[in-house]
């Protein structure tokens, strides 16, 4: 498309503080113990008997048996426990998962004690038993101690994670096995004991004679294994391996779909063919799917060389031997073909085409560790052609043994770490995920959209850093005689009835998908429901020879479109950051009415709106909003970096000061206007199922923003946001107040892209000319041991202001502001 006016870069617009962060106090909600001797006596003879029975079965195994033991402690149903103190890295005592049963509401920590340890905690219950702590009056370790309802030695379901109907019987199974690594610091030297796990899980498993894939993911402190073991296999390796934090069940992909009837002719492919013109361009899309039939002459020009044409393993072949990735090439080259074939125009395709294989052949699918295998295909690609703006695509996601709530996965972890750069050089990549599709059958026993609310987003579409994308319906028009008395299962503007959602995930855990975009449509009779080729979208087939168009559905042809438009947005802007991109598609989401009518029926920030967002993220991205300004809605986008933490102290924030037009806003009076913001960065992952909290966080640090608002000066927002510029009076958060933000913090703040509106007089946003960038608390901070609290974080602001009237001309305002306040710099060049 042609930009007229383009977004308008700024830089030097911050002013970077020494940041203090405001607290919040939440009290722990620990048990009362009436009797504390009798409590901590019990603690005392259960750790005890463990440590007893740990013995025993020592004595009696006939294998090598571990040195130290394995602990499961419960806290009081509906009460919290003292996580934090049941390790000491010092002491070698480590956490190793922390679970919640949802059922009985109780809090269950697995807990490693090296052998000649086996005296700290009953260290701990004895002090309880006979010593007061003076300032507080209660026994010594009261937190601790009266937190823990229950201790026993740790059994196969204390590291399971998942259902624990999915923990494999006497059939062996392919699961994960997470195994920790200490990290240590002496005399400046770090010493790591990552060779020394990995060589006992191997030994282990050959003891035990338990299969085992040669990949491995590696994320702080853990490993993660593939290995194929039954329960006993399992069982025995709790029992000699010292290493084990976790097992989860190993996910199948099954997001496919079988081939098409496809009514095109050949010479329309000829024709088209004939118009296209296919630009020598620096951007692509790397598909990562069943492989690609580069010989179709729509997607051929597209195909730098048969070298972008790969596969992570050779012996599968770079082909499509299923069709699905052809299907994807299609809609991620042309956006929509259909509307391409019978415009007649000439069309300008201005980025290219890979495709590396991740899936093998029919017949041959073994299980995988799937987060490994995108790591080496990502790889692939990039080795082959290292200096291009790629958008990686992957429309393969597994609905089976996720985790349900939202919690990472090794897969999603896999995905932040490549986003991310955490295991290389700090290289970040643009990452687009199917979000996982409704299969027609679960509408039979789901009316639509309940379906879809139920049906959470398909792992790995929980990874924070990807822009997870789901589905929303253009098509109602039922034309073929064999769906005779079925119609539409959704209308026009409504959720794809084979979205998936997050809104029955916990809403700790990122907003998923964040955009929506064309996946067709279902069609019923009533009773049965099914895919429909006149309600899904037309795209190119793997066989051209025989029927070379064929259609693509769900999650997986909008994933393809949302990597189209990223493809037009880095064409648009060289250099642009990855984070840019992620926050100017989101940035220029926005929803239907009939969204709002399906999900925001009680229009609340708790309620309505929180469903609107889990079950539709943003809403529908408008190419045109993403990639240009125009006279009335002008996109600014700062790209910056801060440090968020020195060692166990919080250490800047960005204060940037926007060029508002005033007086143009004053001009406009009473009439209603709206400013958005947009925050985009790339967290490094520290998975494990650990609590998720205190020091074992999931990211490696969180960003915020907030806007100074009409109600108050500099100084009381500077107050407001940072408790460092409040002086002697901590208290002291000024006089102003936050804007009332459509979403709220409560909603925005999760994941690590944010996004949120407010409406107002656009006399009243005159004075928006201030936004924080501000770090709250990750794990590069809190396992300060691990040397990254001094990294630095990239952030990527969009902002904009919106009038009503179209006469209204913001952008020259601006462009001649910053012209007169600074050199003119309306794009600025941006280094990797």
């Amino acid at each position: 498309m042609t930009v007229e006016k383009r977004n308008i870069f700024l830089n030097n617009t911050n002013v970077s503080i020494p940041y203090v962060s405001r607290s919040a106090v939440i009290g722990a909600n620990y048990p009362k113990r009436d009797n504390t001797k009798a409590h901590g006596a019990f603690i005392a003879r259960s750790l005890k008997a463990c440590y007893e029975r740990s013995d025993v079965q020592k004595q009696a195994a006939a294998i090598r048996y571990k040195e130290g033991v394995y602990l499961e402690f419960s806290g009081a149903a509906k009460h919290d426990m003292a996580i934090k103190s049941l390790e000491n890295r010092i002491q070698g005592i480590r956490l190793l998962n922390v679970k919640l049963d949802d059922e009985k509401e109780i809090v269950k920590a697995t807990v490693y004690i090296p052998a000649g340890k086996e005296a700290f905690f009953l260290d701990k219950a004895g002090a309880y038993l006979t010593e007061v702590n003076k300032k507080s009056g209660k026994p010594k370790n009261n937190d601790l101690i009266s937190s823990i309802e229950n201790i026993r030695l740790a059994m196969l379901d204390s590291f399971w994670i998942g259902l624990e109907a999915d923990i494999p019987e006497l059939e062996p199974c392919w699961c994960e096995v997470w195994i920790r690594y200490d990290i240590s610091t002496r005399k400046n030297k770090v010493i790591s004991s990552m060779e020394d796990a990995r060589a006992s899980l191997i030994k282990c498993c050959e003891l035990l004679d338990i299969e085992r894939d040669e990949k491995e993911l590696h994320f702080p402190e853990r490993i993660v294994f593939l290995i194929r073991a039954n329960k006993t296999q399992l069982t025995n390796l709790i029992s000699t391996c010292e290493y084990i934090a976790e097992f989860r069940r190993a996910p199948e992909p099954t997001d496919f779909f079988n081939e098409l009837q496809a009514a095109e002719q050949r010479e329309w492919v000829e024709e088209l063919a004939k118009r296209t013109h296919f630009s020598d361009s620096n951007t692509s899309i790397c598909l990562l799917d069943t492989g690609l039939n580069g010989g179709h002459p729509l997607l051929a020009p597209a195909i730098k060389d048969s070298g972008n044409v790969q596969s992570v393993i050779q012996s599968w072949g770079s082909d499509d031997h299923y069709g699905h990735g052809t299907e994807m090439a299609g809609i991620a080259l042309y956006n929509d073909l259909k509307e391409t074939l019978v415009d007649g125009a000439d069309v300008n395709i201005n980025h290219k085409i890979e495709s590396v294989k991740i899936l093998p052949p029919h017949g041959e699918n073994p299980i995988k560790l799937y987060g490994a295998i995108t790591e080496q295909a990502v790889a692939v690609a990039e080795l082959s052609n290292p200096h291009v703006e790629r958008t990686i695509c992957m429309a393969v996601t597994s609905p089976y043994y996720n985790t349900g709530d939202g919690s990472p996965t090794s897969w999603s972890a896999a995905i932040d770490n490549i986003t991310s750069g955490a295991n290389e050089n700090g290289q970040k990549r643009l990452f687009i995920i199917s979000g996982g599709n409704v299969c027609p059958n679960e509408l039979e026993s789901l009316e639509y959209p309940e379906a879809s609310i139920v049906h959470g987003v398909e792992n790995p579409g929980q990874a924070w850093n990807a822009i997870t994308v789901g589905a929303m319906t253009n098509d109602i028009n039922i034309i073929g005689s064999s769906y005779k008395g079925f119609y539409p299962v959704a209308d026009v503007g409504e959720l794809a009835p084979y979205s998936s959602t997050s809104i029955s995930w916990n809403s700790k855990w990122p907003i998923k998908p964040e955009i929506l975009l064309d996946g067709g449509n279902m069609a019923t009779n009533g009773v049965d429901y099914t895919e429909c080729e006149d309600l899904s979208l037309l795209t190119t087939g793997d066989n051209h020879l025989t029927r070379p168009f064929s259609t693509i559905w769900g999650t997986s042809s909008a994933a393809a479109q949302a990597s189209w438009m990223a493809a037009q947005i880095y064409a648009e802007y060289p250099n642009i950051w990855p984070e840019t991109v992620r926050a100017l598609l989101v940035h220029s989401a926005s929803w239907t009415e009939k969204m709002y009518k399906q999900f925001c029926k009680e229009d609340s920030k708790t309620k309505g709106r929180r469903q609107l967002l889990r079950a539709c993220g943003y809403g529908v991205p408008n190419l045109s909003k993403a990639i240009q300004c125009v006279s009335n809605s002008v996109n600014l986008v700062i790209q910056g970096t801060l440090q968020p933490f020195t060692k166990d102290s919080m250490n800047e924030m960005d204060l940037h000061t926007i060029p508002w037009p005033r007086e143009v806003l004053e001009s406009l009076g009473e009439v209603k206007a709206i400013i958005k913001v947009t925050l985009s960065y790339f967290v490094e992952p520290g998975p494990g199922e650990v609590g998720w909290k205190d020091k074992y966080r999931y990211p490696s640090c969180g960003l915020r923003f907030d806007v100074i608002n009409s109600n108050e000066n500099e100084e009381d927002f500077k107050k407001r946001v940072n408790v460092k510029m409040r002086g002697d009076d901590k208290k002291d958060s000024g006089d102003g107040s936050s804007r009332d933000w459509y979403l709220g913090v409560q909603n925005r703040d999760v994941g690590s892209i944010h996004s949120d509106f407010c409406e107002d007089l656009a006399v009243n946003l005159c004075d928006a000319n201030m936004i924080a960038v501000y770090p709250v608390i990750g794990w590069w901070r809190e396992r300060s041991y691990l040397n990254k609290y001094k990294e630095k974080i990239r952030y990527s602001l969009v902002v904009s202001i919106e009038t009503p009237n179209v006469e209204t001309d913001l952008y020259t305002s601006v462009i001649t502001k910053i012209e007169t306040r600074t050199t003119p710099t309306t794009e600025i060049e941006i280094p990797y």
